[in-house]
């Protein structure tokens, strides 16, 4: 058993089994990835692979459990090389954030100003997507941490901590008659145009059961995957808004005015996440820590080792 033959079984199934695109990334023939594989099957005693002619389908039951711990087998031994560079220069290297745009936007640029103060040869990425895309990436190792609303807690190789909770705001165009109203109920926004977040994003779930447990429909025209474009379309005139209320910057959005609905959407609760078992530079808990307090480094450490034991 080898290194390579580890790498062509997790990049097989990455590329969904289509052993031409392996051959690829990894910069081999596709005959070599064809007799690694066969080599790591007759070693172990097992097929890891549905195979139709030539062709591979899928995993065995097998392989399916030897693919998991391949993946971790190669996160443990990118763990080691991370290991000598902070030794070798504590202070520089990458750190690689995946989020969300209102996240990216508007909570984190506090931290990392600081952070960049603080570790000026660190490079820090900061990588826009959907939650889902979120737990992929920290799952892969292309991220160290995660930063979502949705998605980061039910993930078991995952562990996650809270990061802080927040509520959904209304905003509307100046001189708009729910202003006039004095305490909404969500019949009251339910009787206008409503554009808010794409499902899956910032809360999104919330709003949908608060509507369906009043029976009531929403007449949704928009839905977006950042607050910036909800705004923009509000101040249109296209319709009423949800977003989270972080959002609302009021010397921002001046043309826009919000209205608290905390009494109508559950609170929410923004979490952060890092792969179990992964090896973290020292900076990356700086960096935690600067998101909360709270996340000190021995905890977190604690709490990834007792998940991967």
């Amino acid at each position: 058993m080898n290194f390579q033959q580890l790498r062509i079984i997790r990049e097989t199934v990455r590329c969904q089994f289509n052993l031409t695109e392996v051959a690829n990334t990894l910069f081999t023939s596709q005959s070599g990835v064809s007799r690694h594989i066969r080599d790591l099957e007759d070693e172990i005693g097992v097929e890891l692979f549905v195979r139709r002619g030539k062709r591979l389908l899928g995993l065995t039951e097998p392989g399916v459990e030897v693919a998991r711990l391949v993946e971790r087998m190669l996160l443990d031994a990118a763990g080691i090389k991370a290991v000598g560079r902070e030794f070798d220069d504590q202070d520089a290297g990458e750190l690689v954030v995946a989020t969300t745009h209102t996240q990216a936007r508007y909570a984190l640029p506090s931290v990392v100003t600081r952070f960049k103060q603080r570790y000026p040869k660190v490079r820090l990425v900061l990588q826009q997507g959907s939650p889902d895309e979120i737990v992929a990436r920290l799952l892969s190792g292309e991220a160290d941490i995660g930063i979502a609303t949705e998605s980061l807690a039910t993930e078991p190789e995952l562990v996650s901590f809270p990061y802080y909770s927040w509520h959904h705001a209304l905003i509307v165009p100046p001189g708009h008659p729910l202003l006039d109203i004095g305490k909404l109920t969500l019949a009251d926004i339910a009787a206008w145009p409503l554009v808010t977040y794409h499902e899956g994003f910032t809360g999104r779930a919330h709003i949908d059961a608060a509507f369906a447990a009043a029976d009531l429909d929403m007449q949704l025209v928009l839905a977006a995957l950042d607050a910036d474009v909800i705004k923009t379309y509000v101040e249109l005139g296209l319709g009423v808004g949800i977003i989270a209320s972080m959002a609302y910057i009021p010397e921002r959005d001046a043309p826009l005015e919000r209205i608290e609905v905390d009494h109508l959407f559950p609170e929410n609760l923004t979490r952060i996440a890092l792969r179990s078992r992964r090896y973290q530079r020292g900076y990356a808990y700086r960096f935690l820590e600067l998101c909360s307090a709270e996340l000190v480094e021995a905890q977190v450490r604690s709490a990834i080792h007792e998940t991967s034991s």
